[in-house]
């Protein structure tokens, strides 16, 4: 797939072998971004990326002289049951082209192909994030709707906001879940149009999330402050 914007020309692939060169530069600005946002993210080496890259489950976008643009990748839990599209990044110098939601579809069109009867489920703290997944047909939905597969929460232990989500049992977290389920579209009319309704106040429920994410962020500084002046 080809795009050009504003004389920015960028092609977005399934990611292959002769990509690992990029592994090191992806997982950095992971966690760049990550820590500029003052979020947590499921840290993931670049080794980890390099296998996506082997397996055909993940898309990179680069410029036509072969600069690094943005990427993502598939993850699948539960036997396949459920799957998850990680990792979206975008290099600094090119977020303001729509790139991210090209990347998003992308992705989701792959995950589609490999895995046809599978949920998929994301884990976001940004509202632009949460506003491309309603335009794909995901809908928010709580933590026990998301895989319980051990290996996925454990995924979650080098994320600053670790402590949160144990707290709550894994039942919430400063991030918010959503998920699409291939078979809403066949059978679930009720799905769709909660669809509907939230890409009508999707403005809303981003600051319901903001809010979310102040309050709990708050009570943990809070109980730090407290067990600070015990010790």
């Amino acid at each position: 797939m080809h795009l050009s914007m504003d004389n920015i020309s960028f092609q977005i692939i399934v990611a292959n072998p002769s990509h690992k060169k990029y592994a090191t530069t992806i997982t950095d600005e992971m966690e760049n971004s990550a820590k500029a946002r003052g979020t947590g993210i499921a840290k993931r080496t670049p080794e980890y990326v390099e296998t996506k890259m082997d397996e055909g489950k993940a898309v990179i976008a680069l410029t036509p002289d072969g600069t690094w643009a943005g990427f993502c990748y598939i993850e699948a839990w539960g036997h396949g049951k459920y799957v998850a599209n990680s990792g979206l990044i975008v290099a600094p110098e090119f977020r303001k082209y729509g790139l991210a939601r090209k990347i998003k579809r992308e992705i989701f069109k792959l995950s589609r192909q490999k895995f046809p009867d599978s949920k998929i489920f994301g884990l976001t703290t940004g509202a632009a994030v949460m506003k491309i997944n309603s335009e794909l047909g995901y809908i928010p939905v709580s933590y026990s709707d998301l895989t319980d597969d051990e290996a996925f929460w454990k995924g979650c232990q080098s994320c600053v906001n670790y402590e949160i989500l144990m707290s709550k049992s894994r039942q919430n977290c400063i991030c918010t879940a959503m998920l699409f389920d291939p078979q809403a579209k066949k059978n679930h009319t009720e799905d769709l149009a909660l669809r509907d309704d939230f890409k009508k106040e999707i403005n809303l429920f981003s600051r319901w999330v903001s809010l979310k994410k102040y309050v709990m962020l708050k009570l943990t500084k809070s109980k730090d402050s407290i067990n600070s002046f015990f010790l």
